[in-house]
């Protein structure tokens, strides 16, 4: 990332933090992930070469900005999914900012209706980051659109490892995922399927 959008990735995060702050609803809040875990994020898709990218859960952009930095260096695309318009439209303008609105397709859609509508290894890498109450479900067709080699990315898997003991454990009885959970941010879980 260049020293500019990285600039401004970095003013974005210190307004979120601040209007995280004041939200006594965790729903108001953009929650967005560490700088670290967006970081090694951009790293791994740059690693893999991933060009198809699918983010479940866009927020205002953040995360999506370092997604989007990393397609450019591949190649790729990233399509960035939420049903909030007013946080998707801030994704939108934050995206424009940095110069990355044409690396990525914004849906508003549900991330249970993006999945079911992917097709088989339809995606290279997928990051979600969205309400863990619907990760169970979302588990099958998660595997089933990954690619072979394909990196599945899973935030909060620390800070909020009891809400995801269900999702965990389809996680890991899955035969066909290598993973391992990386302790930056609020704890990654990193799966590549076979």
């Amino acid at each position: 990332m260049n020293e500019e959008r990285r600039r401004l990735a970095a003013e974005l995060y210190a307004v979120s933090r601040e209007h995280d702050r004041a939200q006594p609803d965790r729903l108001a809040r953009f929650r967005n992930v560490e700088p670290d875990t967006a970081a090694l994020l951009g790293v791994l898709i740059r690693a893999t070469g991933a060009r198809r990218i699918l983010e479940l859960g866009t927020s205002n952009g953040y995360s999506t900005i370092w997604l989007a930095d990393a397609a450019e260096a591949t190649g790729g695309r990233v399509v960035s999914v939420d049903l909030d318009p007013a946080r998707t439209e801030l994704a939108r303008v934050n995206l424009g900012a940095v110069g990355l609105i044409e690396r990525v397709e914004l849906r508003r859609e549900d991330a249970a209706v993006t999945l079911a509508r992917s097709g088989d290894a339809a995606w290279d890498f997928v990051f979600l980051d969205a309400e863990r109450s619907a990760y169970p479900g979302y588990s099958r067709d998660l595997v089933r659109t990954l690619a072979s080699g394909g990196l599945l990315a899973v935030d909060n898997v620390q800070s909020h490892g009891h809400e995801l003991v269900e999702f965990t454990a389809l996680i890991e009885a899955e035969a066909r995922l290598t993973h391992t959970v990386v302790p930056v941010g609020a704890g990654l879980r990193l799966a590549v399927r076979g």
